[in-house]
């Protein structure tokens, strides 16, 4: 539902704030999963009672203390149910139209076509995720807790690595590898007997090639970007290390075990004392 409201929002030209109502047919639903209209009655119906409800962590950097926290915020403020109309009328909240709005950027209506055929939540979650690192067709080491929230996998769920990989692990990735427009594979990670955490490469399926201008917007490059400055701003500094695709081209610059926050917090000091470590950045690349 929040990815077809992500699209509505894109071909309208609506676009997402905290706000405006986006809105979700019964119609577009229907078209998009191959479900009947009364399944897509019941779906938006069901969403209006649940969705409201549900939450979303933020790992994000403190801007005074430029440590981790975690931020958890509602995916909606508001949302809506016409039934005579067979559509609901959602509004993001405020925390995440930041968020939102990135993914809009790198989401598109031919993404949302590959996870329509997905049944599992967890593989729809981890397409989301690989599609980020799109452009080189592999992750870093995602540490293992740190993924699991990103999967919305509760503390008490699927504790044991055998249930974990063969409930959710193993199912996404034979969905992914059946229904989507890439093959994928990972590798695990140990610190000894236990694992720490996985990291995934991926390649496009042959036949199944992105339209020009995905491919445009995964491949351009501004072959006249300038050097790094000696001093970058803060703005400049938020904007790269709010980037996941930053933290992946500079992955030899961090720990192999570190998650995403003490990635960005490590990534953080280093644009500040040594930036011409990072040689010539083309900013757009990572907005």
């Amino acid at each position: 539902m929040i990815l077809l409201a992500i699209v509505e929002a894109r071909e309208t030209g609506h676009g997402i704030d905290a706000n405006t109502h986006l809105t979700v047919s019964a119609g577009s639903y229907a078209n998009q999963f191959n479900v009947t209209l009364d399944a897509a009655y019941l779906a938006l119906e069901g969403a209006v009672k649940t969705l409201f409800e549900r939450q979303v962590t933020i790992n994000d950097i403190e801007p005074l203390s430029g440590k981790p926290r975690k931020r958890v915020t509602r995916w909606v403020s508001e949302i809506a149910y016409v039934p005579d109309n067979g559509k609901i009328q959602l509004i993001f909240s405020p925390a995440i139209v930041p968020e939102i709005t990135r993914l809009e950027a790198n989401f598109t209506s031919y993404d949302l076509e590959q996870v329509s055929g997905l049944q599992s939540a967890y593989a729809v979650r981890l397409y989301e995720l690989l599609i980020k690192w799109r452009s080189i067709g592999k992750t870093p080491l995602i540490g293992l807790d740190e993924f699991r929230d990103q999967l919305g996998i509760g503390s008490s769920e699927y504790q044991r690595m055998e249930v974990f990989k063969r409930r959710v692990l193993n199912l996404a990735l034979d969905q992914i590898n059946q229904y989507t427009d890439i093959t994928t594979s990972y590798e695990q990670h140990k610190n000894g007997r236990n694992i720490i955490g996985f990291s995934f490469n991926f390649k496009q399926k042959s036949g199944r090639k992105l339209p020009a201008k995905e491919v445009q917007q995964a491949t351009q490059r501004d072959a006249n970007t300038p050097d790094f400055f000696t001093q970058l701003t803060d703005k400049q500094i938020d904007l790269l290390i709010r980037s996941d695709l930053f933290l992946a081209d500079f992955h030899q610059l961090y720990g192999a075990s570190d998650d995403y926050a003490t990635a960005r917090v490590k990534l953080r000091k280093k644009l500040i004392k040594s930036p011409e470590q990072f040689g010539k950045i083309d900013f757009d690349r990572y907005k």
